[in-house]
């Protein structure tokens, strides 16, 4: 691939992503990234392959040296390994598997609420007009004695608590409301983000947090969780064993971050200048990287970039184990991690908006949809850094079998 194709490449990238922070418009921004880096990453690919079939003809020319005429063709064409594993499916499927209780019949909680409104609204009514008449028929009969005084008093004692009961009725009736509002607002999945669930209900989403803690405390979810930043509801036992799981797992991951950092200190003085460069920018976009994911709340869009901190971080690993593959990652990473962090911050900055109406969300979701592309292409690029080294075990492996093919030790007929 020429450097033109790079600069190609890069241009229509970064024209893309400003185009879509500067116009808010991020509709089709995950298709046109999807259609340009696949087009880079291919072409690195293509450069892998055809040193390979150098490598290929070269041990085809020693295997005939050695009289080893049965020496084939090694397959390359391997399948494309899997993106890695990701948490289970968000939803029950009705069809499949039986659909736990998740949530509690509200139906006697808001037929007991209409009851306390209706006797405290009526009753409260009825002693609000009868008791101002009843006071001033007595003051105007002058006849205002100790008997009258105490009617009056527990009068005023049972229209406090029809108020009382008026207002406890009304409120049960709005806490049934944004319960089922949030039943809607989760759309049958196992989680939810509360930024959405508080459009659902009016509400900012510190108060609808501590909503859902007083209806957890109640049981009304009945396996209901919230994440330990509070921004994401899990009705299920299962998706908050996952979200468990993913904590554990960054941990980890950030554990094993800081043995690396701690690794590469001490080989940094013996490094290659230019490949200490290398790793240093590198070190400097993961790092970007990392500050956006804590900016970020969320289990499933801190799953993402933490997937992406990770490839990127691997993939600069093999640069220091593997040099010769600078001039092409150099330019990969020159272009592609600068607009991979401006779209981070443009999540951040939609994210942390205290109103997320329907154009905010649908941009989010695009970004997510694009960094799940960034990350397919970014493990698809690590993966062909391993191609090479692949491809000498396998003739090594070859090599060895014909041998000892041709001395006999061996059952089967190479």
């Amino acid at each position: 691939m020429t450097n033109w194709d790079w600069e190609r490449f890069g241009d229509d990238i970064r024209r893309t992503v400003q185009d879509a922070v500067d116009s808010r418009n991020f509709d089709k921004l995950n298709q046109t990234i999807n259609d340009t880096i696949y087009q880079a990453v291919d072409g690195i690919g293509k450069g892998v392959r055809s040193a390979g079939d150098a490598v290929d003809r070269s041990m085809q020319d020693m295997a005939r040296r050695r009289g080893q005429t049965r020496y084939g063709r090694m397959r390359r064409d391997r399948p494309y390994p899997g993106q890695y594993s990701r948490p289970e499916s968000d939803t029950y499927d009705v069809h499949t598997e039986q659909v736990p209780a998740l949530y509690v019949r509200t139906g006697g909680a808001k037929a007991g609420a209409v009851i306390m409104a209706a006797v405290g609204y009526v009753l409260g009514g009825v002693l609000l007009v009868g008791l101002p008449l009843s006071l001033l028929r007595e003051l105007a009969g002058g006849s205002f004695n100790m008997v009258f005084q105490l009617l009056f008093g527990a009068g005023v004692i049972v229209l406090a608590g029809s108020a009382v009961l008026a207002a406890a009725g009304h409120h049960i009736l709005g806490k049934v409301k944004r319960f089922n509002a949030y039943i809607k607002g989760m759309e049958g999945r196992e989680y939810g983000d509360i930024k959405a669930l508080a459009e659902q209900v009016k509400k900012p989403p510190k108060y609808v947090a501590r909503d859902l803690e007083k209806m957890i405390r109640k049981g009304w979810f009945r396996q209901g969780h919230l994440d330990r930043q509070r921004t994401c509801l899990m009705v299920t036992h299962r998706a908050y064993s996952q979200y468990e799981e993913l904590m554990e797992h960054t941990e980890e991951l950030k554990r094993q971050e800081q043995e690396r950092k701690a690794q590469k200190e001490e080989t940094a003085e013996h490094m290659d200048p230019q490949i200490r460069e290398i790793v240093r920018t590198g070190d400097e976009y993961i790092k970007k990287i990392h500050e956006c994911n804590d900016a970020i709340p969320g289990a499933e869009i801190s799953y993402k970039i933490s997937r992406m901190e990770t490839l990127v971080d691997r993939i600069f690993d093999r640069v220091e184990q593997n040099p010769g593959c600078v001039p092409e990652i150099r330019r990969l990473m020159e272009y592609y991690l600068p607009t991979t962090v401006k779209l981070l911050e443009a999540y951040e900055e939609l994210d942390a908006q205290p109103v997320q109406g329907e154009n905010i969300l649908s941009s989010k979701q695009e970004i997510e949809k694009t960094l799940d592309t960034l990350n397919a292409a970014f493990e698809k690029l690590l993966d062909s850094l391993f191609q090479d080294t692949a491809w000498d075990v396998s003739s090594d492996i070859s090599v060895l079998k014909t041998m000892l093919a041709q001395e006999g030790l061996t059952k089967d007929d190479f």
